[in-house]
């Protein structure tokens, strides 16, 4: 049935009170902003629906849009009767929810992008939940936080984490409830409502989504945001990605609801309709400070890495640091046997950042998200480069939590437990430091006044012991100095020219890492020209 604006709003009247809603979206990437804003403002003009559960796989928005936008005003009018509960992965994208959630408004769970994107597939599948080894050890497991991110969260426990064995082995086992609505977004629909995402960024967790509302026992209903209605057969059938029969209402957007990423409406190099003779990589600064070290040393191992293998690598680049490598790789020559991917489901071109982050210019291929979480959690990316915000004597890493500010593990468990290489990347310190190159040696300026390397993480999503277990190979690269995790602790492996280990690295440690037969970095990482 398509929906005008006023057959929308009758729709949303009829969603039971304390209703579970599943929303699709990654960034501003297939997120359904008119579904979502239209919901939210009938619940102000009525009162209702009230008290909903909100299952997301990712954050349907950027600071500004979609989920924030709702959060802030929420949050600056003391509601706390629209959401009394929330699943979702990634709070980073708004302060005021991260607000909300940390004064305890609602009760709020935090799996990983990977896991609650299965999540929705085994819902859809009829089965209770995820059984998996990622997250042992970290946040999530039920010896640590559990996923809860408040205390209402672990009064309630809506949704839960257990551990379970099978032949002697720890598992986690993450259960959620079942949509009985949920909201995604395509581009066009046709008649009888089969919907393509012809002229998005990505597929995303659109179809698991809209299954999962859809599954037995308790069937429900599925509202989809189009950019125009097309005549029945004018869609190739390949190219719908969710067949009509499972798809209840169609509503057409309106101005600025539909944009392909946060910084652009529309580009059709991102959605694949057109493909760029040539691909200008983005360049850095060119300066050589702390991040260039960092990021010349990290293309060196990939580099590495590629020799040791004998062909070419399937790799994950996380932001910031590791995103930034693109021009280095160009100039080692490698840039073509590196396969970079993003969580959301492109493969190569160039991968966008910041808020438009989920997105990517020409990329050679794009799958589904839960697709793209297997490739991680199953080990078949060779290696991923991720930041870091603290790591402790056991190698555990927290890449992000402090105090009030709960950002979520985002993509960060699933990456970083489920793949064989690790990297870690970033500065040494936090804070507001200075590093520059002189006669190539690396000088210390003005150092972070935030240690990075501390005596025990405030959160570990990443835990140091389990990947011993699992014999996976973890490095942690900054500026000054190198380390690597191995079953005695931390092990300091390298040190940049001009850095003393007794002056510059262990006054800035609240632990004492290894110290065996300690190389120097390699100098041609502190040249003005590189490699």
């Amino acid at each position: 049935m398509i929906l005008d604006r006023k057959g929308l709003e009758e729709k949303f009247l009829e969603i039971e009170d304390k209703s579970t809603i599943a929303i699709a979206g990654f960034n501003n990437s297939v997120t359904p902003l008119l579904l979502m804003y239209s919901l939210y403002e009938t619940y102000k003009k009525y009162g209702r629906p009230r008290e909903l559960f909100i299952e997301i796989e990712s954050f349907p928005g950027v600071p500004g849009t979609g989920l924030d936008v709702i959060a802030r005003d929420m949050y600056e009018n003391g509601d706390s009767g629209f959401i009394s509960g929330m699943l979702l992965p990634y709070l980073y994208r708004s302060e005021y929810l991260q607000k909300m959630v940390y004064e305890e408004f609602f009760e709020a769970y935090s799996f990983s992008i990977g896991i609650a994107t299965s999540i929705f597939r085994e819902m859809a599948a009829g089965r209770p939940g995820v059984m998996t080894r990622i997250g042992l050890g970290t946040f999530h497991d039920p010896r640590n936080s559990g996923s809860f991110l408040n205390e209402k969260a672990r009064r309630e426990k809506r949704c839960r984490v257990d551990i379970i064995y099978i032949d002697g082995e720890e598992y986690l086992f993450y259960r959620a409830p079942k949509p009985r609505y949920s909201f995604i977004r395509g581009s066009y629909a046709d008649t009888i409502g089969n919907i393509t995402m012809r002229r998005e960024a990505i597929y995303g967790a659109t179809l698991p989504v809209a299954m999962s509302a859809k599954a037995m026992p308790d069937q429900g209903k599925v509202f989809a945001q189009v950019e125009a209605i097309v005549k029945t057969g004018t869609i190739p059938p390949k190219e719908v990605h969710v067949p009509g029969p499972i798809v209840d209402y169609v509503v057409i957007s309106e101005e600025g609801t539909h944009p392909q990423a946060a910084t652009f409406y529309y580009d059709p190099r991102v959605s694949g309709e057109i493909i760029p003779e040539r691909l200008e990589t983005k360049r850095t600064s060119g300066k050589l400070d702390g991040r260039e070290i960092i990021r010349r040393r990290l293309s060196m191992e990939l580099n590495s890495l590629i020799k040791e293998l004998g062909r070419p690598i399937i790799v994950n680049l996380g932001t910031g640091i590791p995103s930034e490598i693109g021009p280095i790789l160009e100039r080692l020559g490698i840039n073509g046997s590196v396969y970079t991917t993003v969580e959301s489901g492109p493969w190569g071109g160039i991968a966008l950042a910041g808020n438009d982050f989920g997105a990517a210019i020409s990329p050679f291929a794009v799958i589904p998200q839960a697709d793209q979480f297997s490739i991680y959690e199953g080990g078949i990316a060779d290696a991923a480069s991720l930041g870091f915000l603290q790591v402790d004597s056991e190698g555990n890493v927290n890449p992000s939590v402090l105090d009030w500010r709960i950002p979520g593990p985002g993509g960060f468990t699933d990456i970083s437990n489920g793949i064989s290489r690790i990297y870690f990347a970033g500065g040494f310190t936090g804070g507001k430091s200075d590093i520059t190159v002189r006669e190539g040696n690396i000088v210390i300026e003005r150092e972070g006044d935030v240690k990075k390397f501390v005596n025990r993480v405030k959160e570990i999503f990443f835990n140091g012991k389990v990947a011993l277990m699992e014999k996976k190979k973890i490095k942690y690269i900054t500026e000054r100095a190198v380390f690597s995790l191995t079953n005695d602790g931390i092990m300091l492996e390298e040190i940049a020219p001009g850095i003393d280990i007794d002056r510059d690295i262990l006054p800035m440690m609240d632990f004492t890492p290894i110290i065996r037969d300690v190389r120097t970095m390699d100098k041609n990482i502190f040249r003005d020209s590189f490699p």
